[in-house]
């Protein structure tokens, strides 16, 4: 298991290696909470959780990484498994940031097809595997 000061190192290390550009408008930052996040239509006994989220409201948008859920999904992993998987999840959201500032959905549609197959019997392993790019 890595200590969240891990984890936060590593967030830290893969937004350095973001171009500058990418946070435009990105007014609330990026946060790592301690929280272990379900998503509202997960179902037992294949528990869904939320690893990562872009957030928008009245005090701008920001990106919330959840440590508690990548504990629970990912903490036995290999390190740098572990940090790829954190990698994704920031580029995942990061996306879903930008096609908001372009007033694209791809990314949204995307998630709830994801969400539909999942819904239908979906292994969740392969729910969070990142998509074929």
């Amino acid at each position: 298991m890595r200590s969240y000061d891990e984890v936060s190192r590593m967030l830290e290390d893969i937004i350095d290696e973001t171009p500058e550009l990418l946070f435009k408008g990105l007014s609330g930052g990026v946060i790592l909470s301690e929280e272990a996040k379900l998503h509202p239509e997960s179902v037992w006994p294949q528990r869904l959780y939320i690893m990562g989220e872009y957030q928008t409201g009245v005090v701008g948008s920001r990106i919330v990484i959840y440590y508690g859920s990548f504990m629970v999904v990912y903490g036995r992993l290999p390190r740098e498994e572990f940090r790829e998987k954190l990698r994704h999840t920031f580029a995942h959201e990061l996306r879903h940031h930008a096609e908001r500032l372009s007033g694209i959905k791809d990314l949204e549609d995307y998630d709830k097809k994801k969400l539909d197959r999942y819904h239908a019997g979906m292994d969740i392993a392969e729910f969070h595997e990142p998509p074929i790019e």
